[in-house]
């Protein structure tokens, strides 16, 4: 993520059964578009030291004209685990396009 991004955790739940972390996080992006799936994900795996195939984002929130976002994210412990629980659309979503095409 490039420095006129701002990311901030404003929400981290352990969930033990399933195996994930579900962060809620605001992206302040002043003047600038949405940051992608792909800028969150590697920023979130930055900041939790953790590998980017086990980090999915599941939505972005963004009302109009604030240059602010909310983002709900799920980090996997496994990314095994992650493949057989999430959303096949999600996936697609968190891939990188040359890679899903």
């Amino acid at each position: 993520m490039s420095e006129e991004y701002e990311l901030k955790i404003i929400e981290d739940v352990q969930n033990k059964v399933v195996g994930r972390r579900e962060i809620k996080a605001v992206i302040f992006h002043i003047g600038k578009g949405t940051p992608s799936r792909i800028e969150i994900r590697r920023k979130i795996s930055e900041i939790l030291k953790v590998p980017m195939e086990n980090v999915y984002v599941r939505i972005i929130k963004t009302e109009y004209g604030t240059g602010r976002s909310v983002a709900r994210i799920h980090v996997y412990n496994d990314p095994q685990r992650a493949v057989a629980i999430e959303p096949e659309y999600i996936i697609k979503r968190n891939t990188p396009k040359q890679e899903s095409e």
